[in-house]
């Protein structure tokens, strides 16, 4: 199998009242995943890309069918910096 890269891991960040809420709550940030990414892929990706450090990678299929990631950052790192960066805040 060949190995994905960075851009086709993430396929964009999630915008929704739940998502917006899981950054102001719980430091949490949700993305749409490629169905091949695991979670040491989406883990490895997003810590280089968005340079911070990931907690906890939680994969779950929504009701359109979509791979989504929840993804929890470290303490030191604020989920809404990284959403203010990609325009969903």
């Amino acid at each position: 199998m060949t190995e994905l890269k960075d851009y086709e891991i993430i396929i964009h960040p999630l915008i929704s009242e739940k998502a917006v809420n899981l950054i102001e709550a719980e430091n949490k940030i949700c993305f749409i995943v490629n169905d091949k990414a695991n979670k040491q892929d989406i883990k490895k990706t997003i810590e280089r890309v968005y340079k911070v450090k990931t907690e906890k990678v939680r994969i779950i299929r929504d009701r359109k069918g979509r791979k989504k990631a929840i993804v929890k950052l470290a303490k030191e790192f604020k989920a809404g910096d990284i959403a203010i960066k990609l325009g969903v805040l």
